[in-house]
């Protein structure tokens, strides 16, 4: 199984909002949302980390292809994903159906396997 993990910032005063965006996602839309990342091929987990620099939402997907289950997850046009593209634009201030800028994540530490720090430059 690969991991794929992302961060990013909820936006100044939408911690409220964020919050309310998951009470839906764990409740009235849980069936949904479990379906989607089935589908997909993936255990999505997710975090909120407060920090004295504000609050910030840590996503891990676990499966075969983590990247490409992103993909397909965000390509998809169902309610559920438009409704969900929309909280995470709210919140976030990001379109994730975009290409996100720079490479994704690179794991450089993994004390389960001899996965160590790569050297970058």
């Amino acid at each position: 199984m690969a991991l794929l993990a992302s961060v990013s910032p909820i936006l100044p005063g939408k911690t409220d909002e964020w919050r309310a965006f998951v009470r839906e996602l764990t409740g009235a839309r849980k069936e949904q949302f479990v379906e989607s990342r089935r589908q997909a091929g993936v255990r999505e987990r997710t975090f909120l980390q407060s920090t004295p620099i504000g609050d910030f939402v840590i996503v891990t997907l676990e499966g075969d292809d983590p990247i490409g289950a992103f993909r397909r997850m965000m390509e998809r046009d169902d309610d559920f994903t438009r409704w969900f593209l929309h909280q995470i634009q709210s919140v976030h201030g990001v379109d994730v159906t975009q290409p996100l800028p720079g490479p994704p994540p690179e794991l450089v530490a993994d004390s389960g396997n001899d996965v160590v720090r790569r050297e970058t430059s």
